[in-house]
């Protein structure tokens, strides 16, 4: 007996699109992609392109190009259009284009009756995210933002080969703002189960050099690293979205850092950050309250101060 179809929309078709496209088309994570762009001929080639791949995968996916009006059958849209930073910019600083394109598209998108899960990796992500939340009038559970899942990911790799293990034996979050005030929960980072801050009080001569501030701020520089050297990065963030996807469509509860809305989790409301929640079928299952040190809750609740006043600054409970 068939079961249900599960369709994706990607709502932007670029690099990172088409790289989240990729990698979903080869780990067979749902049965349907549509392609979307402001350029259907755009949409129409990467789906396409990405359709010639299935002669060389272990399950067919179909891909096809839509438009926004087509998102809603849809059980998952992810919005990676938006707005790219110059050099010498940050996140926040297109935050204003940002705003005006996400506007436009969650509009176009819930007019066509979209009744799934939103997964959202256009930057300022965590306002973007936020915008989506009010715009859409869906619940908070269903507006997941990719967050610190990339950071905590580049932080993971940071950690593996200063360890000289497998990243997936390190546990631990990036945290707040996937920007420029993100920080690392220390207290709560483990190699192999054991605390990372007990491993090197424990062998204080053989990690004698090694800094975490200086590994916090190279876990934050290392999206404008790659930036910097080619223009974008994809293939990360990419991987990111369609792992949040796949524990979403496969109901499989993974625990992943991801911008949630907030509604008193770490003492914050009315903003949305990067924190550890539960992805499964019906989108964030629970958020996570780490038991953060008072140095770590006074880092988060500066963070969540950035990403507020950027809220606020689009008066969106006027416009929505």
């Amino acid at each position: 007996m068939k079961t249900k179809s599960r369709k994706v929309a990607i709502v932007g078709s670029g690099n990172v699109g088409s790289s989240c496209a990729y990698s979903m088309v080869n780990q067979a994570i749902c049965d349907e992609i549509m392609m979307v762009d402001r350029t259907y001929d755009w949409a129409m080639a990467q789906a396409l392109d990405l359709s010639h791949c299935m002669d060389f995968t272990g399950t067919r996916t179909k891909v096809y190009a839509g438009t926004t009006s087509d998102c809603g059958g849809m059980d998952v849209v992810i919005l990676t259009a938006g707005a790219n930073p110059k050099p010498g910019q940050t996140r926040l600083d297109v935050l204003d284009d940002a705003a005006v394109i996400t506007k436009s598209i969650i509009t176009e998108i819930m007019a066509g009756g979209f009744d799934g899960i939103f997964v959202i990796a256009a930057n300022p992500v965590d306002i973007v995210t936020y915008m989506v939340w009010k715009i859409s009038g869906l619940p908070r559970h269903r507006i997941i933002g990719t967050g610190t899942s990339i950071d905590s990911s580049r932080l993971k790799t940071l950690l593996s080969e200063v360890f000289s293990i497998d990243p997936r034996s390190v546990n631990g979050y990036a945290l707040g703002e996937h920007g420029e005030s993100q920080f690392v929960a220390w207290s709560h980072v483990t190699i192999g189960g054991k605390p990372l801050l007990q491993i090197m009080e424990q062998h204080r001569e053989r990690f004698r050099d090694l800094d975490l501030e200086d590994l916090a701020r190279k876990t934050k520089d290392a999206g404008w690293e790659i930036f910097t050297r080619k223009g974008s990065t994809h293939f990360g963030i990419g991987s990111a979205l369609a792992y949040i996807t796949r524990s979403i469509l496969n109901d499989e509860h993974k625990i992943i850092a991801v911008s949630a809305i907030l509604d008193g989790e770490y003492g914050q409301k009315n903003v949305c950050a990067g924190a550890p929640a539960i992805i499964g079928g019906g989108g964030i299952q629970e958020l996570l309250e780490l038991n953060l040190s008072d140095q770590e809750y006074a880092k988060f609740d500066a963070s969540c101060g950035i990403i507020r006043s950027g809220i606020e600054s689009l008066h969106l409970e006027e416009k929505v």
